[in-house]
């Protein structure tokens, strides 16, 4: 853990380092400008700290190797600029790539509190709905039943009349016959039949 604030003020004093030693290499100058330039990028100036010290390390190597190793050393020092190019660019991508993620889990985690809500919302609609139409099916139950309450009543009282209009029709046909047969007796004629008999209930 503690290597790595070493490695990163390594990679400084070797950053400071790099164009005086490359000034008179065209070769190591182009590779320190490339390293500069993922210094100076503040996508890149944070990530790839090794490979771009491993690179420095190389270029400094390249300036101090003998003519007859400095094929050699150039090489490395080739190897190393694009590793630590490659490797910066990996990290930047996957920090793309995680942001990418990390936004696709909130907007997931969103979409599925909208459903939810939505789905709260709807059944909430729904209980609604039912409680009034239960409430509409009690009160036409309870129509229905006044309705059928009053048509008994209506029925009965109907019955009634009917009946005591009977009454009143079997007294006054009694009374009239009761009247025709003291008049034949006042008469001395025989009492006529009662009118109506044979249509009594």
């Amino acid at each position: 853990m503690r290597t790595l604030p070493i490695t990163l003020a390594l990679a400084a004093v070797l950053l400071s380092a790099t164009p005086a030693l490359a000034a008179d290499d065209p070769d190591a100058m182009r590779m320190a400008q490339r390293l500069q330039a993922l210094d100076s990028d503040p996508a890149t100036a944070n990530v790839a700290a090794y490979e771009r010290l491993q690179a420095r390390q190389a270029l400094q190597a390249l300036e101090q190797a003998r003519s007859s190793k400095r094929g050699v050393a150039l090489k490395v020092a080739q190897a190393r600029v694009e590793t630590a190019e490659v490797a910066a660019r990996t990290a930047v991508t996957r920090a793309e790539i995680d942001q990418l993620d990390r936004e696709r889990s909130e907007l997931l985690v969103e979409a599925s509190r909208r459903e939810a809500a939505r789905a709260r919302h709807e059944a909430e609609r729904l209980r609604i709905q039912a409680q009034i139409q239960a409430e509409e099916a009690a009160r036409l139950r309870e129509q229905a039943d006044e309705d059928a309450a009053a048509r008994a009543d209506f029925e009965g009282a109907l019955d009634s009349v009917a009946s005591s209009e009977a009454a009143k029709l079997r007294a006054a046909r009694q009374r009239a016959a009761e009247l025709a047969r003291q008049e034949a007796e006042l008469m001395g004629e025989a009492p006529p039949e009662p009118a109506g008999s044979a249509d009594e209930p």
